[in-house]
């Protein structure tokens, strides 16, 4: 008899990790190898290194020890260039050892994986190369460091600033693109639900009305008639009701989970790259809004945001979120040219009109003063009242 319970079966999330560490560890050992082997074979190239068994020995034990900190370039890119740095000023005395490529590389990832902090890793740099051109003279009497100086010093963070530039612009254009298509997804959507409103909810209303006249005209001629008519009356105002009822769910379905006020600061941080500066203000209380409230909001501040970000020519731009006890105004500044935005007439500004109108708020877009363009949308957190039914009208030959 097995007195152990039986194992659960391991999760398949732990096999894939393994095999990611095995592929990291992997490439990360191939990196140090190349590494060791280009810095030893750049140096007997230029005919440099130690003589004898101990001078090679030196050459491949600097090497091994500068190529280390390359594990670090993403985690902790700053100490890594600093421990390399330390160990290229070391090797200055091994004639025609390259080991300040390494340093340069490592300087460079730092300034790509620290953007917050601009000035830290050039500083860093800069003493780097100081230190350097202070040991390079008396290490090699007779060479001037100069060029070393200006190209180590300034290099390799002005390459890793403009990589860090490149890979957000087109981190950002992707988020716009995935922002269009959401866009015009709900704009398909939306307009696929008014078209079949105006369709069937017509002829659902004309059955309502013509088997109510039907049925008051033969009022008392038939039992059998007036039960029919009546069934079918109430049957097609099921039927309208239901259908509206399921646009306005097509209309309104989320395309996404962060559609709420909290998703907005996260849309606006992922939509902030330099020079564009796009800060969220919050006033009043944290309360949760109605998920249609919300979802409206959202999409009009995703809508204003994409326009601000992709035709505004802006460099800041300013998200006020007002909330009192009736209602939710947001509204969207930009410090951009005042003029119309090529979207501003479009579908962009009809979709976020159609979905404020829906809760009974109001939205107006423009220029501002002295400059800039201004969207404010003002939401009631109640309900709206129900419209009355649309009239039925019957086109005459």
């Amino acid at each position: 008899m097995n007195r152990h319970p039986p194992q659960p079966p391991a999760s398949p999330r732990w096999p894939r990790l393994r095999a990611l560490r095995r592929v990291r560890a992997v490439r990360e050992g191939g990196l140090l190898l190349a590494t060791v082997v280009l810095l030893v074979t750049l140096t007997v190239l230029d005919g440099g290194g130690g003589p004898g068994r101990t001078g090679a020995l030196l050459l491949a034990g600097l090497s091994v020890l500068a190529a280390l900190p390359l594990p670090l370039r993403a985690r902790h890119p700053l100490a890594g260039a600093l421990l390399s740095a330390a160990v290229t000023l070391l090797g200055l005395q091994v004639i025609g050892w390259p080991g300040r490529l390494v340093t340069m590389a490592m300087f460079g990832a730092a300034a790509y994986h620290l953007p917050h902090r601009p000035w830290l890793v050039p500083g860093c740099s800069v003493e780097w190369t100081l230190g350097y051109g202070l040991v390079l003279p008396a290490a090699l009497p007779g060479v001037s460091g100069v060029t070393d100086l200006v190209v180590m010093g300034i290099a390799p963070v002005a390459v890793g600033r403009a990589l860090r530039l490149h890979s957000e612009r087109a981190r950002h254009r992707t988020l716009l693109d995935q922002a269009e298509t959401r866009r015009a997804v709900a704009e398909e959507r939306a307009a696929l639900a008014r078209d079949v409103h105006d369709s069937v909810g017509h002829h659902l209303t004309a059955i309502h009305m013509q088997a109510t006249a039907t049925r008051r005209t033969l009022r008392g001629s038939s039992a059998t008639a007036d039960t029919t008519l009546g069934t079918i009356a109430d049957l097609s105002t099921t039927a309208l009701r239901e259908v509206r009822a399921l646009l306005g769910t097509l209309r309104d379905w989320p395309s996404d989970t962060s559609a709420d006020l909290e998703g907005i600061e996260e849309l606006a941080r992922r939509l902030s790259i330099p020079p564009l500066r796009i800060t969220v203000r919050r006033d009043g209380p944290h309360d949760p809004l109605p998920p249609g409230v919300a979802h409206t909001v959202y999409r009009v501040a995703q809508e204003a945001l994409t326009n601000a970000v992709r035709h505004a020519r802006a460099t800041e731009v300013v998200v006020s979120l007002r909330r009192d006890h009736g209602e939710v105004t947001l509204a969207v500044r930009d410090n951009g040219p005042a003029v119309p935005h090529p979207a501003a007439q479009g579908r962009g500004l009809r979709g976020m009109t159609e979905r404020v109108l829906q809760h009974g708020g109001t939205l107006m877009a423009g220029p501002r003063p002295p400059g800039g363009w201004l969207v404010q949308a003002t939401v009631p957190i109640a309900p709206a009242p129900v419209a009355p039914p649309v009239a039925v009208r019957e086109d005459r030959a």
